[in-house]
């Protein structure tokens, strides 16, 4: 009874490893199979969607269509040359009855020779007579005649398609010029099917060397190209996308390599400008920082000077003459520090939307913003004039034109001397209005043109910011157009606005 129990444990123990082993055999092989997948995948992927694999393709399509070209002259030179063999062969056969005669030779020896030509008739053709030679009965009918003394080359090519395409052993009537002498042309009978199985031997002989080739041809140039071209291509279009996912990373900069053709080239220009970039990055990082202190410093500094504005504008009614001699320059100090916070802020502002534009008449705009320049030049006399025409109407944000104006008004009523002049002339040219603003001042200084419209850098009046050119350029190409400085010099300044109508 116990043998018998162990006999079953060790019979069950013995089925439960056969099953573990068969269950760990197809996992073997699904994994095997899943890697397989993934790898045919992964080629697939690179043979569709690559440079590489289209060039695989197209080049096995080019050599293919080549081959095809060869393919085509060679069955049907071979198609040639087998109807020949057989015409050379039936000359050999009757060679022997045009020179002993039929009595001479056996009939045995007659079929015999007949046979070995591969040919069911032979006929001679001579000037006076036809001689028929028949190694079996004569054929019922002639499915196709080829005459190989007129055909061409496209004549050979379609009856060599013609014998490769065809079913069933069809008669083939060849006719042919002879060496026999005295005789005109050799004509043969001859079973297709034997000529057929030898031209689809040969034709898939071609068609396998060509596919050969075709496909040594590909992969040749698949990896010459792909290791030249293709591989160093990829590697700048993973460098592009790990430099664009974090541009901060200096590590992520391409490493160029020593080549000087067109790749090397791109890797170098590529890994210049992503350099450029990360430098430009951290710069704005810095004026950034810088900026959001400046602005909270700004905001501080604008509450204490409204304070002391209050407080000048109280000293304008002393009495005492020290304090009436100083305070027009300590309320002008603060004036300019006044203005020199909000222009710093409004500068600084990233809200600045886009003109909301419309058309408007350009002489009342004109006509305000003169007002408010002369306005904040104290009591400084100026003469403005105006040649605008009241029908002259401009396509713009009439707020920021206005802007526009004032900054740059502001700049000549400030720069002429007492009793100076300031003229705005305004013009339509084409789609566009050009304003023009003229001042007989004494001219910008020496070095102030070249950094002219750059933020706190091009103020051409002691005291001033910089920044009214800077914004009024940035809202003229808002809209498209244009500030810029026509002339500078002893007799006067002339800056122009333009500003074109939408497209």
């Amino acid at each position: 009874m116990c043998t018998a129990e162990l006999k079953n444990v060790s019979s069950i123990t013995t089925q439960t490893q056969g099953r573990l082993h068969f269950a760990a055999s197809l996992v073997l092989d699904a994994a095997m199979f899943e890697a397989i997948r993934t790898r045919l995948k992964a080629g697939y992927e690179l043979v569709a969607h690559s440079l590489s694999g289209r060039l695989l393709l197209l080049t096995l399509f080019f050599v293919m269509v080549t081959e095809g070209v060869i393919f085509l002259p060679s069955i049907a030179s071979y198609h040639r040359a087998l109807l020949a063999q057989h015409i050379e062969s039936a000359e050999i056969a009757i060679l022997p009855f045009t020179e002993l005669g039929d009595k001479s030779l056996s009939a045995r020896l007659r079929s015999e020779l007949l046979a070995r030509a591969g040919a069911s008739a032979v006929m001679l053709k001579r000037p006076e007579q036809r001689e028929l030679f028949l190694v079996t009965r004569m054929p019922k009918k002639i499915d196709v005649t080829i005459d190989l003394r007129h055909e061409d080359f496209f004549r050979e090519i379609y009856n060599a398609l013609d014998c490769l395409l065809s079913h069933g052993n069809r008669v083939v009537h060849v006719i042919s010029s002879t060496r026999i002498p005295g005789a005109q042309t050799v004509e043969v009978l001859v079973g297709e099917a034997t000529i057929r199985a030898k031209l689809g031997a040969y034709a898939r002989r071609i068609l396998a060397l060509a596919l050969f080739v075709s496909l040594m041809t590909a992969v040749l140039v698949f990896f010459s190209l792909y290791r030249s071209f293709v591989r160093p291509m990829r590697r700048i279009a993973q460098a592009m996308i790990a430099f664009r996912a974090n541009p901060e990373d200096p590590a992520r900069i391409i490493s160029t390599s020593p080549r000087r053709d067109e790749i090397g080239i791109t890797e170098r220009e590529l890994g210049a400008m992503q350099r450029e970039i990360y430098g430009f990055l951290q710069q704005r990082g810095r004026l950034a920082t810088l900026g959001a202190a400046v602005a909270k410093i700004q905001h501080d500094l604008r509450n204490i000077l409204a304070s002391a504005q209050l407080a000048s504008d109280r000293l304008r009614d002393s009495e005492d003459p020290v304090v009436k001699r100083l305070a027009p320059r300590l309320v002008a100090s603060i004036d300019r520090a006044v203005a020199l916070a909000t222009n710093t802020m409004r500068f600084g502002r990233a809200d600045e939307g886009p003109p909301a534009r419309r058309r408007l008449a350009l002489a009342p705009l004109v006509s305000e913003a003169g007002e408010a320049a002369l306005a904040g030049s104290g009591h400084k006399r100026v003469r403005l004039g105006e040649s605008v025409d009241p029908e002259l109407e401009i396509d713009a944000d009439p707020d920021q034109l206005y802007r526009i104006l004032l900054n740059l008004l502001r700049n000549a009523v400030e720069a002429v001397p007492e009793g100076g002049a300031v003229e705005v002339i305004a013009a339509r040219k084409g789609r566009s209005v050009e304003i023009d603003i003229v001042d007989n001042g004494p001219g910008l200084p020496d070095g102030v043109e070249a950094r002219l419209f750059q933020p706190f850098a091009s103020a051409a009046r002691s005291g001033g910011t910089g920044l009214g050119l800077a914004i009024s350029r940035e809202l003229a190409r808002a809209h498209g157009g244009e500030v810029s400085l026509v002339t500078s010099d002893a007799s006067g300044t002339r800056f122009r606005i333009v500003i074109p109508d939408r497209s």
